[in-house]
């Protein structure tokens, strides 16, 4: 039989059951990307679940399989790099962009292989045949080492395994019924036991990159409470490309001002209900208010809006500045959480205004409710 050019992998269904069966194995699910190689005479090609050539990619993984002593083979697995113990996509995603890497980057980000089936080989078919007997051809036609890995599995304790892969921090594990064939698509014969350690987070905003890099430093991240109310939750800078870093850096600055501004407003518009204290926000990066129309509210706010962003120093000096105009007085407090709210919602680092700036200002008014 030739060898196809082509064979569409078995994919795993998501499942929340959880059992253990002696008819059924399971193998520790790696965060990295699905390959399936192509070994022939002709050489070997290594290709994505979506068909995407991948061989310059993985030169390494290439040589390996090339090295092979088994003939021609078509066998599937998963390519993934290494953070300490753990698989790293984050870090896998370094190579994977590249169509052609560095001798440098390929040392410095290794790669692994690691194959869990085969589905063809010394011009055999064998997707009819049951997966453990397919994995004992695979260990006949493949020797394994450098970065071509063994898959190992584990018979009848599933649960068992799933338990220490979610206690280790690993994604789960994959439950395969033992007599199965190989078969196209997404079946119920492979079964994916995901670890659920995952929480829904809000982008609120980023902060500003520095050194060499683009886009922006870090993402700013919140959750909602059992209230409703927007939690900050923390930020995350890992994980982006270059190409990355700039694309949702755009989307966050379309998306992100109008959304900061009403927050703000709606803030001040607590504070001044609550406190009965008047504040005017600024939204000009320089605070020229003659410049900018400005809309009175009934609700004790006057916003004015300009065509360039304000920092959260500027939403602060000039909230402090025109409220002792009036002769009134504005909360240090609350224009701290304002900027601090602006910070979130827009990614502008924050800074206390220097003592002069803030002389005309009284001392904090009663705790207000923050919006945060």
């Amino acid at each position: 039989m030739v060898q196809p050019s082509w064979i569409e992998p078995e994919l795993a269904t998501l499942t929340k059951e959880r059992f253990s069966d002696p008819a059924w194995i399971s193998e520790r699910k790696l965060d990295g990307e699905r390959c399936l190689a192509f070994a022939a005479e002709n050489g070997v090609q290594l290709l994505t679940r979506n068909k995407k050539v991948i061989t310059g990619t993985y030169p390494e993984l290439a040589a390996a399989l090339s090295a092979q002593q088994g003939g021609d083979f078509i066998v599937d697995g998963e390519i993934v790099a290494f953070d300490g113990t753990q698989t790293s996509f984050a870090r896998l995603q370094q190579r994977m962009q590249l169509a052609a890497p560095l001798p440098g980057l390929v040392k410095r980000v290794p790669v692994y292989y690691y194959v869990f089936d085969i589905v063809f080989a010394g011009g055999a078919d064998l997707r009819r045949m049951p997966l453990l007997e397919r994995k004992k051809e695979l260990r006949r036609v493949l020797s394994f080492g450098g970065p071509l890995r063994s898959s190992t599995h584990r018979t009848g304790k599933a649960e068992a395994h799933w338990q220490e892969a979610c206690s280790k921090g690993w994604e789960g594990v994959i439950a395969k019924r033992a007599d199965s064939s190989y078969r196209a698509g997404r079946t119920k014969d492979w079964l994916k036991f995901k670890c659920e350690n995952s929480q829904e987070f809000v982008i609120g905003g980023y902060t500003d990159p520095r050194g060499g890099r683009a886009g922006f430093g870090a993402l700013l991240l919140g959750y909602y409470d059992e209230s409703g109310r927007l939690v900050y939750a923390g930020k995350v800078g890992t994980g982006f490309d270059q190409r990355m870093l700039r694309s949702l850096h755009a989307t966050l600055r379309e998306r992100g001002l109008e959304d900061a501004r009403r927050q703000l407003v709606s803030a001040l518009a607590e504070y001044a209900a609550q406190t009965g204290v008047a504040v005017t926000v600024v939204f000009d990066a320089h605070g020229r208010p003659g410049a900018i129309p400005s809309t009175e509210r009934s609700d004790g706010v006057t916003v004015l809006f300009g065509s360039k962003r304000a920092t959260a120093d500027h939403v602060i000096e000039r909230a402090a500045y025109r409220a002792s105009q009036r002769g009134e007085g504005a909360d240090v407090r609350v224009l701290e959480q304002l900027a601090e709210q602006r910070r979130l919602h827009e990614g502008i680092g924050y800074r206390r205004p220097i003592p002069h700036q803030l002389s005309h200002v009284r001392s904090p008014a009663p705790q207000c409710q923050s919006s945060n």
